[in-house]
């Protein structure tokens, strides 16, 4: 038996994925870019044991929910199938930052998982087909295989073996600073699979969002090779009022903003009005990210600080890949 440990960094999207063309493989109806955050990471621990009748999982150090462990269980079955290790398995996972609050937990999480329990399970898998793996257990966890600026291919194929993940540009390719500004710790009423299949079906903006995808993708990734900060702001800002706007035109409408969140988005740009190079983006959940050239963080985060009912502002780079951080025979 072996026992591995993994760490993998949350991502945020800079062109947002919403919606989903295939529930049960993940594969999304949009394509993304993404970067990988450095100090937001999971940390999980795999060990395959015969001696275990069911599949065990301590989510921050206590036992998991029933839904979290049926999840996990689901996707240590693919590993299963793939390996010839067909023993449950004993994992150990912390995040640390608030989980399922809009701070992507799903895709650090089975990205980290996916590279434990594939080693674990004596799979040596390269980084496409860890994507691969990785996306059937949360989509976005896809892109957290990779460090620095990473695309997210829609794919064709029915099988969704074309829909992986690459990185664009290491992490150094562009200093960058991440100012996420907590407006809640409260895990969110609607997660992000149950919210995107509510707008497929009910949002009349759904078509439109999926057909103004290419435009941004395109733009997004010329704006990167050429460090256009202003063109990259622009886009970004575009792509998740446009994902919002999705979310709240679904029926019933998913509010992900509270009244911090709308405060924070108009902070922001007057900041930038004011000669600030900063953008926001939001995912799924009300903390807002500021994004900005490293040297002007420190304004920024004092800035976002000082806005009433901000619980905390946390500060990272751009992140590495995920990677195995110990690896060892057991028993």
């Amino acid at each position: 038996m072996k026992k591995v440990k993994a760490k993998a960094c949350s991502n945020i999207a800079l062109v947002k994925y919403w919606g989903k063309r295939n529930i049960p493989l993940n594969l999304p109806a949009v394509a993304s870019i993404s970067v990988t955050l450095d100090t937001l990471f999971t940390e999980t621990e795999v060990r395959f044991d015969p001696e275990l009748k069911n599949d065990i999982l301590v989510l921050n150090g206590s036992l998991a929910s029933e839904k979290d462990t049926q999840r996990m269980a689901k996707f240590l079955d693919l590993i299963r199938e793939k390996s010839k290790n067909k023993n449950c398995a004993y994992v150990e996972s912390t995040n640390n930052f608030p989980t399922s609050a809009g701070l992507a937990s799903s895709a650090s999480s089975f990205a980290c998982l996916a590279l434990a329990a594939g080693r674990a399970a004596g799979l040596d898998l390269p980084k496409s087909k860890l994507s691969e793996l990785a996306r059937l257990g949360s989509g976005s966890a896809a892109r957290s295989i990779f460090g620095g600026f990473v695309e997210m291919a829609i794919g064709k194929k029915d099988d969704g073996s074309d829909c992986i993940a690459h990185q664009l540009f290491p992490k150094e390719h562009w200093d960058l600073t991440v100012l996420i500004a907590i407006t809640s710790e409260k895990k969110k009423k609607t997660g992000s699979t149950d919210g995107m299949e509510s707008s497929r079906l009910t949002s009349p903006f759904y078509k439109p969002w999926i057909t103004s995808s290419p435009k941004d993708m395109d733009e997004m990734r010329e704006a990167i090779i050429q460090k256009d900060f202003e063109k990259v702001a622009e886009v970004a800002e575009f792509s998740c009022l446009k994902m919002h706007a999705l979310a709240l035109a679904t029926n019933p409408g998913l509010i992900y903003w509270n009244g911090t969140t709308v405060d924070a988005m108009h902070h922001v740009r007057e900041m930038r009005e004011n000669g600030t190079p900063v953008f926001f983006t939001i995912d799924a959940g009300p903390q807002v990210k500021a994004i900005c050239p490293a040297e002007y963080s420190g304004q920024v985060q004092k800035q976002l600080e000082q806005l009433p009912g901000v619980i905390r502002v946390i500060k990272t780079g751009l992140g590495g890949d995920a990677i195995v951080v110990e690896e060892k025979r057991v028993g």
